[in-house]
């Protein structure tokens, strides 16, 4: 039992070494045995185990071995060793201290060459370090994406949600997230070139009843959500029926309730809507209508509108009342003309921010806070501030008065006064 006992000692250490031996290649444990006293004994360390000193122990270990295998009880140690050197594998033990001059030659050669070991060593042991892992592959990407971002300054770009932070019905953590879905969105509901299939109406028809419709939303004080859905409501319709001249006003009525029982706590009622027209209609056609317009829509009423951009891209632009006011100004002077149907509502309601900078001699007039949240640059919406500078140029001389009357009261700023742009009519914009 104790032969046994003992060959299994052996076969537990065998393997010992063994596993030791494959993990000192990997540089984290230091399977290296000192001489004191005739015993081996592990080196205590006390440090970080780095290359360069895993290299040194190794070559201390080293030459420790090469001294106790000749039977010489040498202690190695190239710090601490005045008056001996190391002993290196085929060379004669160094003469006394008696002889200053070539001792001192020999012991510093037998540093050198220490020296120059552990250099060869530590070579060999970093070569490993050009091996590429997954983690230093991350660590690149990272750098690099980081780089990328920070190509142009933070101070660039503007934290407008930085005082909503505290305000949960914000919704900051999620605002960014919500305008990517919503331009990604807009396509979808926006309605087609209908005019040409529609044989009983045109596009001043469709102004006039937007203009009236303004005076009616204006009247009941109804928010401006309401306001844009009743205009997309009426586009789309459309878009997709015929409808005869004298169901036009209707049209427009019972969207107009639609969208108030949509977006507002107390709408209207049928019979204010019944009043307001002169009676031209009854309350039995104005829900029918109503009914009509839902079901060939197929209920689909929840749709990224003007207002919806209009919002985020007044706060980005960082406004002041009368900025505010000259904004919604050229959006209701762009949504009343069909001219500008065939832009999608956040082009029309970031060029209704930029034709709004460039009015009131803004510097610069688009800034990168207002690229990044618009998406747009001065470039793309150039064609489309043109056109509503253009409205704007005309609203004073215009039958259709409803806007310029609302914006050039002095509760909005009186912006609608306030000339048109006239870089943008001439074509030519100062970039700041």
């Amino acid at each position: 039992e104790a032969v046994v006992h003992k060959q299994t000692k052996k076969n537990v250490a065998a393997g010992d070494g063994k596993s030791r031996r494959a993990l000192g290649d990997i540089g984290n444990v230091v399977n290296v045995r000192a001489v004191a006293d005739g015993k081996p004994a592990q080196i205590q360390t006390h440090r970080p185990l780095t290359r360069s000193f895993c290299a040194q122990l190794l070559a201390n270990a080293q030459a420790a071995a090469v001294a106790e295998n000749n039977k010489k009880n040498v202690c190695v140690n190239v710090e601490k060793a005045p008056a001996a050197a190391a002993v290196p594998p085929k060379r004669s033990v160094a003469a006394p201290a008696a002889a200053p001059p070539k001792a001192e030659k020999k012991e510093k050669k037998d540093k050198a060459e220490v020296i120059n070991n552990n250099k060869k060593v530590t070579q060999k042991e970093g070569s490993p370090k050009k091996k590429h892992t997954f983690s230093s592959a991350l660590t690149a990407r990272s750098k690099a994406a980081a780089h990328g971002i920070s190509n142009k300054p933070k101070e660039d770009i503007v934290d407008i949600d930085g005082a909503d932070t505290d305000n949960h019905l914000a919704g900051v953590e999620y605002v960014d997230e919500i305008y990517k879905f919503y331009k990604s969105a807009e396509h979808e509901s926006m309605p087609n070139d209908y005019m040409h299939l529609q044989t009983d109406i045109n596009e001043k028809m469709r102004a006039i009843l937007i203009d009236w419709l303004i005076d009616v939303h204006q009247k009941f004080e109804l928010s401006p959500e309401a306001l844009y859905l009743t205009i997309n409501l009426i586009d789309r319709f459309l878009s997709v029926k015929v409808v005869p001249r004298r169901e036009l006003q209707l049209l427009g009525m019972s969207a107009m309730l639609i969208s108030t029982k949509y977006e507002e706590i107390w709408p209207p009622e049928v019979n204010d809507l019944v009043c307001i027209a002169d009676r031209a209609y009854t309350h039995e056609q104005i829900l029918i209508m109503e009914k009509t317009i839902l079901g060939r829509l197929e209920w689909t009423l929840t749709v990224p509108t003007h207002y919806v951009f209009l919002a985020r891209f007044i706060k980005a632009s960082i406004p002041d009342p009368k900025m505010e006011n000259m904004v919604y100004f050229l959006a209701e002077l762009g949504i009343m003309h069909y001219e500008t149907i065939r832009y999608c509502p956040s082009m029309v309601a970031a060029s209704a921010v930029y034709a709004a900078r460039c009015t009131l001699k803004k510097t610069p007039a688009w800034t990168d806070t207002l690229k990044f949240h618009t998406g747009y640059t001065e470039q793309q919406l150039m064609e489309c501030a043109k056109l509503l500078a253009c409205f704007h140029s005309k609203a004073v001389d215009s039958r259709l008065q409803v806007v310029y009357r609302k914006y050039s009261s002095s509760l909005r700023g009186a912006v609608a006064l306030i000339p048109a742009c006239q870089n943008l009519l001439s074509g030519v914009v100062s970039s700041a």
